[in-house]
Formats: C-alpha cells, structure tokens, sequence
C-alpha cells in the first residue's frame, strides 16, 4: 500500500487532476442511475399502461429521489393524457437518449484527466530513474546485472503503467458506481438488498486468495524477465566474440533454458489472473440466482413491494453492480503484479550513493599547488586493493603510474575524481581534503581519456562538445586538430555532423580514441588522468594518439596509467604499484638501474 501511495505522490499537485475528475464521474454515476432507473416507466408505458393514472399536480421541491421520480411521472402522465400513449413512449426514449449521452460524455471527459495523470506519473517516474541512474556511484554498476537495470527501466514501467496507473480509474471511478447502484437498490428493497450483501463477502474472499498468488508468480517472472533482457545484451555486445568461438550454440542453449523459465512462470502467473474475472462472474451469476429465488419467494408471499417492471429495474441496477465489482477484482489481480514492479524500480530509486558530499563543501576555483595522496587504503568490499599509499604530485608535473595487472593503478586514479571513496587516509588537492570540495567543481579540473573509449550515438561534432555549454564550432575543430582527428573527420559523409553509430562503432579504435581526446583537449582541465589510453592501439593509431597526448599534456598536470611503458619515459617520476602497495618510485633512468620490478618489466617489453 505504501508503495502505491508513494507511485500516486507522482501526481503531486494533486489538484490540477482530482476535483475535474471528481465532480465528472459523480455526473456520470447518477445519469448513469436516471438512465437505468427510467427502464420503469419505459416497461410501464409497454406494457402497463393501465396502472398509469391521471396525475396532474406538481410536485413540491425536494432533494431527494422521491421528487424526481414523480417530477418525471408528472409530466410523463401529462404527455400521455394530452398527446397519446405513442407521444409519451418518445418522451421516455428521448430522455433515456439523453441520459445515456450524458453519462457517457462525462465518463469520456473523466477518462481523458486520467490519461492526462497516468502519462504525467510515468514522465516523472522515467525521469527520476534516468537522473537516479546518471548520479549512482561507478561501483554500483558492479555489483549489478545491466539486464536487471534495462529491465526495470523498460519492461517494469510498462508494468507500472499497465498495472498500476491504467487501474486508476476502476480504483476511482467504479466505487462510485457500486455506491451510486446500491444507493439505488437499497432504495427500491433494502430487505433483499440487504440479503445480496451478506453473500459477497465471500466472492472477496476467493477473488483475493488469486491475487495474492498472483503477487508471488509476478515477481518471478519480472526477475526471468531481467535474466533475458541481460541475454540479448551481451548477444549484442559480445556478437565477434560469440561467432569467433562459433559459440552460437552455447549462448542459444542459455537463453532457451532462461526463456523456458520465463514462459512457465508467465504461463501459471497468466492462467491465475485470467481465472479472476471467470470465477467472479460465476460468483456474480450464483448471487443474482439467489437474489431472484429470495424476489420471487417474497414476491409470491406478496412481500416484495414492487410491481414486475421495477423488478426488472431492481435487476438491472444489481447488474450494475456486478459489472464495476468484476471490474475492480480484475484490476486488483493487474495492480499486484503492477506493485511488484513498482517495488523493483523504488529498490533502484532508493539506493543509497556512498559518494556523498559534505554540507560545508566549498567550490574548488581551479588547481593551483598539489595533490597528494596521504596514508591512502582503498578496499572492494572486503579485499583489500590499496595499501597506505603515499604520492605526491606537484602541479605541471607527469606521475606514471605502472605495474603488474590488478595492482590497483585504475582504481588510485578513480579515486582522485571521487568515483569510490577511500576507507582511510585521505587524499589533497591544493592542501584541501577533496570530499570538502563540491563534487561537480572537483571533476570539472579534471579530464579522463580511458581504455575504452567511451562514445555515444550521436554526431562527432555532440560527442566532442558532450556536457560542455557555451562551446563554438571553431572550439570543437581546434580541438580536432589538436587531437589529429581533424583530417578523418572531415572525410566523413557528413563531416563533423556524421553520426558514428552505438558506442562509435563506425569508427576505428584510433579514430574513437582520438575523438575522446579532442573531447579533453575541448575542456581544457588543469588535471589530465590517462588510463591506459593507448595499450588498445596498432602502432600507426598509436603514434597518431600518443602525439595528441603529447599536444595534450603539455603545462597540465598529468596522471599516466600505463602498460606500454615507452609512452611514459619523460615522466617526471614513475610510480610502480604492485598489490596494492608502492614498491617503486624514481624517474625512468633511475629505476632502470636498480634493477626492480620497472627494470624486469620494461626487459619484458625489450625497451630500455
């Protein structure tokens, strides 16, 4: 319940959808009522004309049903007296017209609030799952199935959508209807009314045992569902590697094990809710063949207080009944499996983010001094990966950091732009610990050129420009140039405006990488981290990229992640990580002598 409520505070101000939508279906509930209600005389003036008497004082004013019912027979009697039984007949037709017009006009105009409603609620839900996700710390993405993510963002908003928000209006609209018809039956024979009543309990009872089983068999296949979701994602990302290995059976038997799950799970959790409306409506058929057993038993024992048309009216408002009951019995079973995506897509919204910033953060104006790491530890979980790291790095100086795979070389420069926070110790930038500057004006000194460069599906000229304002073309193609991306660009079909496909995969991996450089060049930081930029490279894209870092670095700060150790031999100092720890430091001449770990790595690659 919690959770629905907290689905419709996504229609906050509730104001500009509930009054409208309040006062429409309340019209529509009670012209829905005068249009069954004149089914009476409609049978009267067919078939009992007999019984209608010469009635021609007016009645006096009063807000009650009593009052409108001889209002309408007043004139219905004046009709027929003074133009004929066939004047009157059309007057019952045209009013019942009238009244069916009305109430379907203003159920039409209801629903149209409601649809404005529910696409507002899924506008803002999407909204804040797009920002929640953008915002959520690199180490949650870890930790998670990307099939898991999509699915929720996809397949379990629909779920809301049509599980959920598409019910508003049974939630709403039809209690009103149920009130409205059984204002109306209590008013016609509260005795059998009264035993109507005693048997639906029961009905509840059935309908919300399916229900609640319902709950369970969503919430497995919503999960199946994100299992499959993760199958076709990595079938996309992994398509060379998967036809390299000729693996094409392998995957297939995986998805078909998976898809199988998911089509049982499906198959039981669908026959459940198909069950609901089936079973209400014969529960709804046993209950009118009580009620018409216990009418006629009263009617034979002359208890029954009304004549054969306005039982037929009594039936038929029971009817009305019935429909809005099913109705809401078949929109609950669709709201449990709604609410469990609900659930699954509030369990992404309410992450806590460990990267957190401090009240009293300050702007960071620019980099000016230093960095420094000081006493440094850093664990995933419980392993640990740095130990007591201690570095300096002063500015305009290059820092390489080298070593073995797994020694913890991203993960140092990770931590630098708060992408993880460390355990202890603490890191400096201008003799400031970093978590007591703003997080946007702390990354925005910084520029990262990783491994894989990172791409979007748009034109080259939105991919160098990405998340900077005020940037000119002139900008962009200098920063092109700079980057020896300039040239390829411009034989491109469209130039700069040339869309390079899902992650650049129009592109080389020189060309993708010199476009992430021109992105940095574009920014201008006073901080560059390198992650490897080049080991991905042949040698010509190499020498093309290793220049435009070059042009790159040049009067920046520099943080050099590298396993070709070529690129790093002007560094200002050289930092050898090894598990975690610093067990090397110096300029490449130097550890080049001392015969360490540098010097062994540096024979493996035959450079000296």
């Amino acid at each position: 319940m919690n959770d629905f409520k907290r689905l419709l505070a996504y229609a906050k101000p509730y104001r500009r959808f509930w009054p409208g939508y309040l006062g429409l279906s309340i019209l529509s509930v009670i012209f829905g009522v005068v249009n069954y209600a004149l089914i009476d005389p409609l049978l009267t003036v067919l078939f009992q004309p007999d019984t209608i008497t010469e009635q021609l004082v007016k009645p006096v004013f009063a807000m009650n049903p009593a009052y409108f019912e001889e209002l309408f027979s007043y004139y219905l009697t004046k009709i027929m007296y003074s133009s004929g039984m066939l004047k009157g007949l059309m007057f019952v037709c045209a009013i019942f017209v009238v009244a069916s017009l009305l109430s379907n006009i203003t159920r039409y105009l209801s629903q149209r609030i409601l649809v404005n409603m529910r696409t507002y609620i899924m506008q803002n839900i999407r909204r804040d799952l797009f920002k929640k996700i953008s915002n959520l710390h690199v180490g949650y993405f870890h930790n998670q199935k990307k099939g898991d993510i999509l699915s929720s963002i996809s397949n379990d908003v629909t779920e809301v959508q049509n599980g959920v928000a598409d019910s508003f209006h049974v939630i709403f609209r039809e209690p009103l209807l149920v009130l409205g018809f059984l204002g109306a039956l209590f008013y016609m024979s509260p005795k059998l009314t009264v035993v109507t009543l005693l048997t639906l309990p029961f009905s509840a009872l059935v309908i919300g045992k399916i229900s609640r089983s319902l709950k369970r068999k969503a919430a497995d296949t919503q999960s199946l569902m994100g299992r499959i979701v993760s199958h076709f994602e990595e079938a996309i990302s992994g398509v060379r590697i998967i036809k390299a290995f000729n693996a094409q059976k392998y995957v297939n038997d995986n998805f078909e094990e998976t898809n199988a799950m998911h089509k049982a799970s499906s198959r039981n959790m669908f026959n459940r809710q198909e069950m609901a409306s089936p079973l209400s409506e014969f529960l709804g058929i046993s209950v009118a063949a009580a009620v018409l057993f216990y009418g006629g038993w009263l009617q034979l024992t002359g208890q029954l207080g009304m004549d054969m048309p306005a039982f037929v009216v009594y039936i038929g408002f029971y009817w009305r009944v019935l429909e809005p009951a099913k109705a809401m019995s078949k929109a609950y079973a669709s709201i449990q499996r709604g609410m469990v995506s609900g659930k699954r897509l509030f369990a992404i919204l309410d992450v806590e983010n460990p990267i957190k910033e401090s009240p009293d953060a300050v702007e960071l104006e620019g980099f000016n001094d230093r960095i420094e790491f000081r006493n440094v530890n850093f664990a995933y979980g419980q392993e640990p990966v740095l130990k007591n790291i201690n570095l300096e790095i002063k500015k305009g100086r290059m820092v390489a950091i080298v070593g073995p795979s797994g020694g913890g070389k991203s993960t140092m420069a990770d931590l630098l732009p708060r992408f993880y926070d460390i355990v202890d110790g603490e890191i400096l930038m201008d003799g400031k610990n970093i978590k007591d500057y703003k997080l946007d004006s702390l990354i925005s000194v910084m520029g990262i050129v990783t491994q894989e460069a990172i791409l979007f599906n748009d034109t080259v000229y939105n991919n160098i420009m990405f998340g900077m304002e005020g940037v000119t073309e002139d900008d962009v193609i200098r920063a092109a140039k700079i980057a020896n991306a300039h040239d390829f660009v411009m034989q491109m079909e469209q130039g700069y405006q040339t869309n390079i496909g899902d992650r650049g995969a129009k592109l080389s991996g020189g060309q993708r990488q010199r476009l992430s450089i021109a992105r940095a060049v574009l920014k201008n930081p006073p901080v560059l981290i390198l992650d490897e930029a080049t080991s991905a490279l042949d040698t010509e894209s190499e020498r093309l990229v290793q220049d435009a870092l070059t042009r790159l670095m040049e009067n920046r700060t520099s943080i050099v992640i590298a396993h070709r150790l070529s690129t790093i031999r002007n560094a200002d100092e050289i930092v050898v990580l090894k598990e975690g720890e610093i067990i090397e430091r110096g300029t490449h001449d130097t550890l080049i002598g001392g015969c360490g770990m540098y010097s062994h790595l540096c024979q493996l690659q035959n450079y000296k």
